[in-house]
């Protein structure tokens, strides 16, 4: 006979999931990144003096040099406020994901970095991700984007973390979405065509 959490639990590639994931996008999520050598030095003073935490790091450029040598980018990062504990308490109760649009080549060092412990069950780079917001519009939280100037952000534990916890009980997080957002009706006023089942 199975058991309350083998019921509500999965394998894919030998690991076990839960039944509540959670998608977190990388960048201007999770956190803000910058070209080093485009980034005005009082943007970065005025965001540590803010208690903004940030670090520099080298990344791998699909480009090419002159000679043929893979190009290295220099990326300033910004963490955005919570980060750390939003992800710690998040992954008390769901399965992270992590998804983002960048190139492993500068994702994955960077995710290195920002998750230390793990708490991410899977990592998905381009081009293995989709837009899947758009695709499912009724599984999506829009999130304010997030950049260095934004000081007193508190979108992660203040707005985002209580909306997960809520989630995570319900049965289906859709029709709870659908009441907060109304996203398919927001993505046809923007011009976006809708691509989601109908509740």
């Amino acid at each position: 006979s199975f058991n309350d959490s083998a019921v509500n639990s999965f394998i894919i590639s030998e690991q076990i999931w839960t039944a509540f994931q959670v998608v977190l996008d990388l960048d201007e999520t999770l956190v803000s990144a910058y070209e080093s050598s485009g980034l005005p030095p009082i943007v970065r003073t005025q965001a540590v003096e803010a208690g903004l935490h940030c670090f520099d790091m080298e990344c791998i450029s699909t480009d090419k040099d002159v000679e043929g040598k893979q190009k290295v980018n220099h990326v300033t990062v910004f963490e955005r406020p919570g980060l750390h504990e939003f992800l710690q308490k998040t992954s008390e109760f769901a399965d992270l994901i992590l998804f983002t649009a960048g190139l492993e080549g500068y994702a994955r060092p960077l995710v290195d970095i920002i998750d230390a412990h793990n708490r991410f069950k899977l990592r998905l780079y381009r081009p293995s991700t989709v837009t899947t917001f758009i695709v499912q519009p009724l599984n999506g939280i829009p999130c304010v984007p997030f950049s260095a100037g934004q000081h007193s952000d508190d979108q992660l534990m203040e707005v985002i973390f209580p909306l997960l916890k809520h989630l995570s009980v319900q049965r289906d997080v859709r029709p709870a979405l659908y009441e907060r957002f109304h996203m398919p009706e927001w993505f046809q006023k923007h011009g976006i065509p809708r691509t989601d089942q109908a509740l």
